[in-house]
């Protein structure tokens, strides 16, 4: 199994730092010297993705990605990882349907799959190993307790049916969770998914991949959620976020 991460967004809400950086490498601890003395998403993500004993993990880049390369020797030493970068040629055009099946390749060795604007404790990627098992192929990481908006990524699941629906477009009451951005996805499953996301981004390229992942249940096939608890965590979309992200990170 290894790593995976999307980090090809751009992440506009977050300028002036997405004017030259990536928003997986927005700093969210800072250094003594600034960003680059820092910690950012991709060095949280990392650093969860060592102390579980990956050893190789997948980057998905578009937006900014020579940031990401000119930083990748030094991430590698960090973590003592091995980054394979993959580029996506429709970062600022597609959504991430694309992106994530462009590393379908990848996803045949089995991933833990992180989006790159997600601060979370390794207890998340914990939780998901705990869950494997017993015929589970696709494991979403969700989050039971938090209270949900509309711009969640919601979720309805069911017992022994795993998930019915995954969708921002739904009533905050019907959720059962909210899908936190951290997936388990298994080896057997990669065909499949390759084959949904392809639809999905070719029906609108401007779908996520979690429309990806409904396209797989209406197709009968069984994705399976691992609730994560109490936890701390959050997806950075905005400066508020940031600030969030940066007094959860403190934490950990």
């Amino acid at each position: 199994m290894i790593g995976l991460v999307l980090a090809a967004g751009a992440g506009r809400r977050l300028r002036p730092y997405t004017d030259t950086l990536p928003k997986a490498l927005v700093p969210v601890v800072e250094g003594r010297d600034g960003a680059e003395d820092g910690l950012t998403v991709l060095d949280l993500t990392l650093a969860n993705f060592a102390e579980i004993g990956l050893t190789e993990v997948a980057v998905v880049v578009g937006y900014r990605k020579e940031a990401v390369y000119e930083r990748k020797a030094a991430l590698e030493a960090k973590y003592g990882v091995t980054l394979t970068l993959i580029d996506n040629d429709k970062a600022e055009e597609w959504n991430n349907a694309y992106s994530l099946w462009c590393a379908r390749d990848q996803i045949r060795h089995g991933v833990i799959l992180a989006n790159g604007d997600t601060v979370h404790p390794v207890s998340v990627e914990r939780t998901l190993l705990a869950a494997r098992g017993e015929g589970r192929r696709i494991i979403l990481a969700l989050d039971t307790v938090k209270k949900l908006a509309d711009e969640e990524m919601k979720v309805v699941a069911e017992p022994g049916k795993g998930v019915r629906r995954i969708t921002k477009l739904m009533d905050p009451a019907e959720a059962t969770g909210e899908y936190i951005g951290v997936t388990l996805i298994e080896g057997e499953a990669a065909a499949e998914l390759a084959d949904a996301l392809r639809t999905t981004f070719e029906r609108d390229p401007d779908l996520y991949y979690e429309d990806g992942y409904q396209e797989l249940v209406d197709r009968g096939f069984t994705i399976d959620v691992a609730p994560i608890g109490e936890v701390s965590w959050v997806e950075i979309d905005n400066h508020d976020d940031l600030a969030k992200g940066r007094e959860i990170a403190c934490r950990y």
